[in-house]
């Protein structure tokens, strides 16, 4: 019972800070000095109305989205195959190229903000949305939870689709990848993510207001609405809901993912 109490106290705290940003977003001039109350007197869908009237919120939003999925989709494909190399291929130095990869992942993107960026003004990619994905392409996060997931699938499955003919693509589109479900829902949620809440590159590499990923705009929003705190709260519910959909809709498949990758 003291462990069902306990329980449910932390799902309420955990709850209530994204229960507030909804009631001050349709709380017409809630304030942080003067808190709205739990149940508004009078709602109002106002901010939402001006927060898409008086800014292309619209084209943010889909600036995003569009950036989300294609990042997930592209390390979806990257990592899965990368990790099938790592995990079936038999090839020289195998161990030692995963280990170094793996390394990359101590190295904060700060570090690599201005090789990058000068790599991207080399190619002409600047303020545009390629020079903002290519850095995503690919993942060592993503990488090693797949192959993690790869180990954990019979090799014997392998041998047995062998001796029916099949070869290393077969294998991997009918053998490997049916049996990985989990971990590539878990990767999807986190690729999604990562790319949906993604902010310094994004300001550094896009400069034109109509290129404006979410977070970018709402930094902006702080800075021109800097009392209309219904208007910033209501810009943040846009940015939580198509999270906690994903969220919501790949959950079970999240926690079979981590716990068969191993990772704590």
């Amino acid at each position: 019972m003291l462990l069902h109490v306990v329980v449910i106290a932390g799902a309420v705290a955990m709850f209530f800070p994204f229960l507030w940003t909804v009631i001050t977003s349709i709380t017409p001039g809630a304030t942080l000095t003067n808190a709205p109350a739990l149940i508004p007197t009078d709602p109002s869908l106002g901010a939402y109305e001006r927060l898409f009237e008086e800014r292309p919120f619209g084209r943010v939003v889909l600036n995003s989205l569009a950036l989300a999925i294609i990042t997930t989709l592209v390390q979806l494909f990257t990592s899965s195959t990368a990790a099938y190399a790592f995990s079936r291929l038999p090839f020289r130095g195998r161990g030692v190229i995963f280990g170094v990869y793996l390394a990359t992942m101590m190295i904060p993107l700060q570090v690599l903000i201005v090789p990058l960026f000068v790599e991207l003004k080399t190619l002409g990619l600047l303020n545009t949305y390629l020079g903002a994905l290519l850095p995503a392409f690919t993942s060592a996060f993503g990488i090693f939870l797949l192959r993690q997931a790869v180990n954990q699938v019979p090799k014997e499955l392998d041998e047995a689709a062998t001796l029916d003919g099949a070869g290393h693509f077969r294998i991997f589109a009918q053998v490997i990848i049916p049996n990985i479900r989990p971990a590539l829902a878990t990767l999807v949620v986190f690729s999604f993510m990562s790319s949906w809440n993604s902010f310094l590159w994004p300001l550094v590499v896009l400069r034109s207001p109509e290129l404006q990923t979410l977070p970018i705009a709402l930094a902006g929003l702080q800075g021109q609405y800097v009392s209309d705190w219904d208007v910033i709260m209501a810009g943040s519910v846009v940015s939580i809901i198509p999270m906690l959909a994903l969220y919501i809709f790949a959950q079970k498949y999240i926690i079979q993912g981590v716990a068969s990758s191993g990772i704590k």
